[in-house]
């Protein structure tokens, strides 16, 4: 074996934790421990980003009202992208897509401001910084799942009027709401193809060999 390579258990640990993560809607209320919620953050912040620029800032949202006031923005979204969506809105408006009201605590992830001087890896890809914010919340996602706790993805939202809502100054932008929480059980499968909205693809129909479209 590889003299890198973590202890059988240690990867099988880490390939459950990959396996099992799901988008979470469903939460059992309850509370995650403040030093919990550091230790999630700390995986976070461990993240690899471009040029070390670090763009991720993660506000912790702890007003009850001003939950309900991003539950709102959520709520107009999902009308929104019900009708962009067109003969399958009724079908999508049955899907439960944010579990704002439940969940033990609420976090926006946004990106910086100020992020045009970070010229290392982003001069051709400026769009890097968002990949390195997306790695941020993966790691918070993993972690999360190995301390038994769900978390969903929320995207459903205007980012200006969440930006202006949270105060963010011009530049920043929120990318995810997410929610964090104990659940009563994790889903099986993704929420989505259990409830019939879409179906997974195998990684055969990803991957190509040297040329776009050559299968290997």
């Amino acid at each position: 074996m590889n003299e890198h390579a973590f202890s059988t258990a240690e990867r099988d640990a880490l390939y459950r934790a990959i396996g099992e993560r799901r988008d979470m809607r469903h939460f059992a209320g309850g509370e995650v421990a403040p030093e919990l919620l550091t230790r999630l953050l700390g995986a976070a912040h461990q993240a690899p980003s471009v040029g070390l620029m670090q763009p991720w800032r993660f506000i912790r949202i702890s007003q009850r009202e001003l939950r309900g006031r991003i539950q709102a923005l959520v709520e107009e979204e999902r009308v929104r992208t019900a009708e962009a969506l067109g003969e399958r809105s009724d079908e999508f408006m049955k899907l439960k897509v944010e579990g704002i009201n439940d969940c033990a605590e609420v976090l926006v992830a946004a990106l910086m401001d100020n992020r045009e001087p970070h010229i290392f890896g982003r001069r051709t890809l400026p769009e890097m910084d968002l990949a390195s914010l997306a790695c941020a919340i993966q790691n918070l996602w993993l972690a999360a799942r190995a301390e038994g706790l769900g978390m969903g993805w929320v995207s459903l939202f205007d980012p200006q009027a969440l930006g202006q809502l949270l105060g963010m100054p011009a530049g920043a932008k929120p990318v995810a709401v997410l929610c964090l929480g104990p659940v009563e059980a994790f889903y099986p499968a993704p929420m989505l193809v259990m409830q019939d909205w879409a179906e997974q693809r195998p990684l055969s129909d990803m991957l190509y060999d040297n040329q776009w479209g050559e299968q290997p």
